[in-house]
């Protein structure tokens, strides 16, 4: 079985999966980072020097890639994985993957990001809460319809890492 979260940044999905691999034993991914460690550059850099199609385009592979070569994985998307090319059909079409969407609203995304921002170069510029909120806002409408495809959805709101994965594994179960 393979194990896939998807949901926003600062949904929790790699807290989520690292502690999901620990209780199943499995290997845990963040698609991102294997991007990265691959690629030689972070993401900023690889969309900086390359550009966004070049990164598209990698990720699709790398994703490709760890679903055919891979299994009892727990797998963790780039926020806006499944809202490109045939990411999502790769993940919803294959019966040995489970796939889960982090739900987490805006004011706990903001509540979460507003600390971190510098940490995160896709809204660090954003200087005030309006912003944050206004960037949440368009992007979680552009992809929420991408993220309510996976086979369930698990709010993270005011949850601990605990009860977050004791829900997914009950599921599972």
């Amino acid at each position: 079985m393979i194990i896939v979260l998807m949901g926003y940044m600062g949904s929790g999905k790699s807290i989520i999966g690292r502690e999901l691999a620990s209780v199943f034993g499995y290997e845990f991914i963040d698609l991102d980072d294997f991007i990265i460690s691959n690629e030689g550059m972070s993401v900023n850099k690889i969309f900086d020097s390359k550009g966004e199609i070049y990164f598209r385009k990698k990720e699709a592979q790398y994703l490709k890639e760890i679903l055919e070569e891979r299994t009892k994985i727990i797998l963790s998307l780039g926020g806006g994985t499944p809202c490109y090319g045939k990411n999502l059909d790769l993940v919803l079409n294959n019966k040995n993957i489970e796939s889960f969407y982090l739900k987490t609203t805006i004011p706990e995304l903001l509540k979460r990001l507003r600390s971190e921002k510098n940490n995160r170069p896709i809204i660090s510029h954003l200087d005030t809460d309006e912003k944050l909120i206004e960037f949440f806002g368009k992007h979680l409408f552009e992809r929420s319809p991408f993220y309510s495809k996976s086979d369930y959805t698990v709010s993270t709101d005011n949850r601990s890492t605990s009860a977050i994965v004791e829900e997914i594994v009950l599921k599972l179960i």
